[in-house]
């Protein structure tokens, strides 16, 4: 498995190619302008001279003259210590020769070397007509200094960059070390996070721009799972305390039927107050096995045709001997159809109209509204009573959860999972419920979303 590269690696190398690339191509025209540069001087410099030789050569008349010529064409064409001349005539031979210590006695084409000293030329040849018989003019530019000082600048141009290189990549490197600083310390909390440090944080004050986004996701990670952390450890202390006390009941029964011999009707009455507490105990658990089915995805309603008016009426006349014995009236409008399950639907109301009973006064009237709209079916329960307080509305469907105590206490097998539960079947049936309390009067509202 091949090691793969640090993103301050990454980031170094790719600064550093940044950098060559650009100094390379930088590099490469300045040396091809150069070059350029001197080409033009060596084209002009032969073009003048052979305009030059042209002009005197074209003012004479007859060959045998040519020797009167010689003293201009020596100080036109002889004073420049880079250029060999020849002219020659039809028959090839040499009328006129200058510099002929520097040139071979056959000029070399262009860009080849000389044979005694290595040495570059730049030619030119023209033909001329004199006095009805062709001269061949031949102009060789020594331009060796020219090529040498090309490829010296070739190799420093080389030279400097590779040395740019290297600078650059070690710029680079201390650059992204110096950028990715705010990530190693997002890497050292993530690092030193546990049970006992959800509170730390990454301040997101002195963190670029581009890592903001980052650390403000993680810090809201670390948020959610104090929460969650928080949540699980009073979940379980819940659970400790809610089986403790039955347990606790049993063990005392249990030890006083055993101090001595009782009859049979005692030990009986003792067993069947030992039963409630196990049957206590048993809806605990079946009520905690059932959220945890629901946490996982198990919970999956049939799909009946309900219409909730006529379940609404059953569940009524189920409660309607405790309501009748406190003087609490039920008043039930609108009907609607949803698909879902019956059982389980029964159940989640269930838990809302045991609540509503058990915290409306005497003589109050329960409430329920049920609407059919464009979101989907609307379905809410409302009761007169003790308002609940804000802050703790948007908990009261977590598991064991209670309020104050003027809310908290109802029969002794409450153990405070009932909104729990009922939020668990109402969003498995593809549901919303909510919550809301203010002057003097509670509702739980729930709509059921229409199928896509």
């Amino acid at each position: 498995m091949t090691k793969q590269l640090s993103l301050t690696a990454r980031l170094s190398l790719m600064f550093m190619l940044a950098v060559t690339g650009v100094l390379g191509a930088a590099g490469f025209f300045f040396f091809q302008l150069s070059q350029h540069h001197f080409d033009e001087l060596d084209r002009h410099t032969l073009e003048d001279k052979l305009q030059a030789s042209r002009q005197l050569l074209r003012g004479l008349d007859d060959l045998a003259r040519f020797d009167a010529l010689r003293p201009q064409l020596q100080a036109l064409l002889g004073g420049h210590s880079d250029l060999a001349v020849r002219i020659v005539d039809a028959e090839g031979q040499v009328v006129f020769a200058a510099s002929g210590a520097a040139y071979a006695a056959k000029p070399h084409a262009h860009g080849s070397v000389g044979a005694d000293v290595q040495r570059v030329w730049r030619r030119r040849t023209a033909v001329i007509e004199v006095a009805g018989r062709p001269l061949s003019i031949e102009l060789a530019l020594d331009i060796t200094t020219h090529k040498v000082f090309l490829n010296t600048l070739a190799g420093w141009l080389w030279g400097a960059l590779v040395l740019c290189a290297l600078l650059s990549g070690v710029l680079g490197w201390l650059l992204a070390r110096s950028g990715l600083r705010p990530l190693r310390e997002v890497t050292l909390v993530a690092a030193s996070v546990s049970a006992k440090s959800l509170t730390e944080r990454i301040p997101a004050e002195s963190t670029p721009a581009e890592l903001q986004q980052l650390v403000l996701a993680f810090n809201a990670m670390l948020a959610r799972l104090e929460d969650a952390f928080v949540r699980l450890s009073n979940f379980s202390a819940d659970i400790a305390h809610e089986l403790r006390t039955p347990l606790s009941n049993l063990m005392t029964h249990t030890e006083v039927v055993l101090t001595r011999a009782r009859s049979r009707e005692d030990y009986q009455e003792n067993l069947y107050s030992n039963l409630d507490e196990l049957r206590r105990m048993a809806r605990m658990i079946d009520d905690m096995l059932f959220l945890a089915k629901a946490d996982n995805g198990l919970i999956i309603p049939e799909g009946q045709s309900i219409e909730l008016h006529a379940l609404c009426e059953k569940l009524l006349d189920f409660y309607q001997l405790t309501a009748d014995e406190r003087g609490i009236r039920f008043v039930l409008s609108g009907d609607a159809r949803i698909q879902g399950d019956p059982a389980m639907l029964r159940r989640a109301l269930s838990n809302l109209l045991s609540n509503a009973l058990r915290y409306t006064p005497d003589g109050g009237t329960i409430e329920l509204a049920i609407a059919a709209g464009e979101q989907g079916v609307s379905l809410s329960i409302g009761n007169p009573g003790v308002g609940i307080s804000e802050q703790h509305v948007p908990r009261l469907f977590d598991r064991f959860y209670r309020v104050d105590p003027a809310r908290r206490e109802g029969s002794p097998s409450n153990a405070g999972l009932g909104l729990a539960i009922t939020r668990s079947i109402i969003e498995a049936h593809h549901g919303e419920i909510q919550c809301s309390s203010r002057d003097g009067w509670t509702s739980f509202d729930i709509l059921f979303r229409l199928a896509d």
